[in-house]
């Protein structure tokens, strides 16, 4: 897509700090830095987000994470943790609709970086955690 800024990089028409590239994914440096080395990796296909995946092309970024995530261990020693975020649609923070799997170094608590999840276990009863596991089971199955 001509429009698209993450095919643009991909394609090299806007300049990018490369850290990885192969036939089917290219990762670089997300310009935002939100921690030293937080690298975005994406597919070389334009897919929008995850629900644009056709099962092939998942297995093959996907497995390219761990590769990218060993790289960045290596590459900072200083590393206590990693953080690996995949938003899809905008209600779920994706800002590029070009689907793409963020890699965020964590060095210490100060980091400006952070998640909540909230605890809503008391909102539910074993029957209603039940019915939505079952509600799930069924979409996956078919």
């Amino acid at each position: 897509m001509k429009e698209c800024i993450f095919c643009q990089i991909i394609d090299q028409a806007i300049p990018s700090y490369k850290v990885y590239e192969d036939e089917q994914v290219y990762a670089f440096l997300d310009i935002t830095q939100v921690t030293k080395g937080h690298t975005l990796l994406v597919p070389k296909k334009h897919v929008t987000d995850i629900f644009d995946y056709e099962p092939a092309l998942a297995g093959e970024v996907f497995a390219r994470v761990p590769k990218v995530a060993r790289a960045l261990e290596k590459a900072f020693p200083e590393m206590q943790g990693l953080n690996i975020i995949n938003n899809n649609k905008e209600l779920a923070y994706q800002s590029v609709f070009h689907s793409h799997i963020h890699l965020i170094p964590r060095f210490g608590k100060s980091d400006d970086f952070s998640i909540h999840f909230g605890n809503n276990q008391d909102s539910y009863s074993r029957e209603e955690m039940q019915a939505i596991a079952e509600k799930i089971m069924k979409q996956v199955e078919q």
